[in-house]
Parts: C-alpha cells; sequence; structure tokens
C-alpha cells in the first residue's frame, strides 16, 4: 500500500538518475554538410524534468573536444573525443535503401561502468544511452539502486558497422539485456524499433510504451493495451520528440498520476518539441501553468482512494479535461506571445529573426525547407519515448 506521505504534494522530491551520452550530430545531405547540433537524449529530458522541477543526477561522458554548455555537466573522459553521429540523408529516394536517411557512429566516447554511477539510492533512473554506451552490467546496477527504471530501447538494441559504423538495430533477445526484462519498470520503443522488441513478449514483464509521431502513442501492461491521442503540432523539427515524451511521462508518474495520464503529459511535450528548431525553449509562464494543473491532479487524487499511481493503467475520468486544460495553456499563451510579438515587432523589425535565434538556444541546427526533411530528419538519435513501472 502506498504511504500517506507518498500521495502528497511534496512526492516531486523524488530524486532520479539519468544515464546516457551527450554526443555531437552532424546533418549532410546529399554529401554535404547542412547542420549540426547537440546530441544525446539527457540534453532534452534535462529539458523536462528541470523544467518541471524534478530533481536528478545525470551521469554522462564527454570527451575533451566537447563543443557545448549544459545544465548538467558531463564528467571527461581524457582518452576518448565526444561520441559523433553523422546523419546522412538523401533527396533521391533509394528503394535498396528502405529509408530516407543513414545514420553513423563516427566516434564513440568511453562507456559508463557501474562504478561511473552514485553511490546512492534513487527513486527512478532513466537508461538512455544512444550509441552502445550502456552496458549490460551499468544496468544491471542502476536496477540495484533505482526503485523503477526506464529504459529506451534504442541504448539496448543499437549495433554499429564496425567498417563505418552504420547504425543498426538487433532484437532485444540477442542484444544481451533480456535476462534484465523482469526487472525493468518501462519500456520505450518507437514505431520503427518495436519490431525488434517483440512487444507481447516484453508486456508480460513489464510495461511498454510505443510512440507513433502524430498518431500519439500506445501503451501496454500485462492485461490493458491503450492508444493515447496525440495533440495538435505544427512540425518544424522532429529531433528529441521521443525523448521530451519521456520526460513528460516520468513527471506525470513522479507526480502521482496513472500511466495514460502521464503519457499524455509526454505527447503534449513531444508535440512541443517538433515545434521548435533544435533544442526546445519552453516558456516559464507555460510550465507554471502545467504545473498548477499538475498540482490540481495531485490534490484531487490525495481526496481519492488509495493507488499505486505507476501500476494504475486505468484512464481517469479528468483525461479528457487534462488533455484539454493542456491544449488551452498553449492556447493561451499562443495568445499572449502574438499580442506581445505584435506590440514587439512596432518597435523592431528584427523581432522575428531575433525570436528564431533565441529559439535555436545555442544549440545549432539547420531547419530543413524541403517537406521531405520535414518527416524524416529523425536527427541523429533516433526516436524516443518511454515507459514506466510502479512508484511504490
Amino acid at each position: 500500500m502506498v504511504r500517506e506521505e507518498q500521495r502528497q504534494p511534496d512526492v516531486v522530491t523524488r530524486r532520479g538518475l539519468v544515464v546516457g551520452n551527450y554526443c555531437h550530430d552532424i546533418l549532410i545531405r546529399d554529401g554535404l554538410v547542412v547542420g549540426e547540433s547537440l546530441g544525446g537524449a539527457a540534453s532534452f529530458i534535462s529539458n523536462v524534468l528541470d523544467g518541471l522541477l524534478i530533481p536528478c543526477d545525470y551521469v554522462c561522458k564527454v570527451g575533451s573536444d566537447f563543443a557545448y554548455s549544459v545544465t548538467h555537466p558531463p564528467m571527461t573522459s581524457p582518452s576518448s573525443m565526444t561520441t559523433l553521429f553523422h546523419a546522412h540523408f538523401f533527396s533521391n529516394r533509394d528503394e535498396s535503401r528502405h529509408q530516407d536517411r543513414v545514420l553513423r557512429r563516427i566516434h564513440a566516447c568511453g562507456p559508463i561502468s557501474p562504478s561511473d554511477l552514485p553511490e546512492s539510492q534513487f527513486d527512478f533512473g532513466l537508461a538512455v544511452g544512444v550509441a552502445g554506451e550502456i552496458l549490460p552490467e551499468t544496468l544491471e546496477r542502476m536496477l540495484d539502486i533505482c526503485r523503477t527504471v526506464f529504459v529506451d530501447i534504442q541504448a539496448l538494441i543499437r549495433v554499429f558497422d564496425p567498417a563505418d559504423g552504420t547504425v543498426k538495430l538487433v532484437g532485444l533477445k540477442e542484444s544481451g539485456f533480456f535476462h534484465l526484462l523482469p526487472r525493468i519498470g518501462f519500456l520505450k520503443a518507437s514505431a520503427e524499433e518495436a519490431p525488434y522488441v517483440d512487444i507481447e513478449e516484453a508486456r508480460k514483464w513489464c510495461s511498454v510504451v510505443v510512440t507513433e509521431g502524430k498518431d500519439g502513442c500506445r501503451i501496454y501492461s500485462k492485461d490493458e493495451k491503450m492508444q493515447i491521442l496525440p495533440f495538435p503540432a505544427v512540425q518544424i523539427d522532429p529531433t528529441g520528440a521521443g525523448d521530451s515524451f519521456l520526460g513528460g511521462l516520468v513527471v506525470g508518474l513522479v507526480r502521482g498520476l496513472s500511466v495514460p495520464d502521464a503519457a499524455l503529459l509526454g505527447n503534449f511535450f513531444g508535440s512541443l518539441t517538433v515545434g521548435q528548431i533544435g533544442l526546445p525553449k519552453f516558456d516559464s509562464r507555460l510550465l507554471q501553468r502545467v504545473n498548477d494543473e499538475l498540482q490540481r491532479k495531485i490534490q484531487c487524487i490525495s481526496c481519492c482512494e488509495t493507488r499505486n499511481a505507476g501500476a494504475d493503467f486505468r484512464m481517469s475520468v479528468e483525461h479528457k479535461d487534462f488533455q484539454a486544460s493542456l491544449i488551452g495553456a498553449t492556447k493561451s499563451l499562443t495568445t499572449y506571445c502574438g499580442q506581445e510579438d505584435q506590440w514587439s515587432s512596432q518597435s523592431s523589425p528584427e523581432v522575428k529573426e531575433q525570436s528564431v535565434h533565441h529559439q535555436n538556444n545555442g544549440h545549432q541546427k539547420l531547419l530543413f525547407q524541403d517537406p521531405v526533411y520535414e518527416e524524416t530528419a529523425q536527427h541523429i538519435k533516433a526516436d524516443n519515448d518511454i515507459s514506466a513501472a510502479p512508484f511504490v
């Protein structure tokens, strides 16, 4: 049974551990470099967790050549370079390629070992490697020190061609991690990765979330399966949307929401991310509105029957109202910002250019204008998502 204090608003003080390297991403179109940016799931996830006041420790490695300033400083490995990915995009679709992007790992920073993890206990952990940096023994150590562990499947099933570093996927059963599945809380996979997981087998052991882009996400438990609808969004850059989804899902569960409601919050942050270039900047007023709504729901939950939020797959009676409140928050902010931009433009003709630069947030990446690339530029880090297990 969940203790009384665990149902109170101060549940936000639960502490998490995020494990996965930062990296450099270079975008290449038809053989020409067209952009570069900060990569690594940790950068996008921290954006959501920090914005909604969820405290976490971060274990990330980079080389001495690391080019970006980040909120949570990584460890520096003196013997290796920062992980570097080249994402190759092609104007002409090649049927033999079966995809519009080829992702190659050019450099790999040192792996994260169990000894790199803190000697502490955590309420939850996120294993979000992108370049094979999380070892089976490292994940096992996370499972020992974290009450609930969320795993992005790309951390487990990516393999890399020894000749040119091309990223490929292997089945979870062949990955060396399958034996740990019964101890994982939530397993996240994109629609592209899901066939390598065997969802029906995995859901016997842990909760599974499959993100489906513009179709929202699908959540699975041993006995339940549910589609969670998406939020309307104008897609500008899909990079990191899965990571933001994962961050939103974790926040919802940490705050005591049911799994469907937490997944809805994940979809919300994913939709915000695709509407901005590179690492998104979430307006502080919007984050406050989300925090206020979460606080309201927590108070409602505390008045109801005791429940284990992380294990609750029932869609709450307020699910549609929760969705409407989140949509309302973005609409009200859009109206306010539209007025603000109109006032500013009267005194500064450069306001639009400055706004775009501000959204880029210092982590440069070229925006593809070709509609084909608006859909396929999933970036060096493939789509992410997540799932979760009970917080007890």
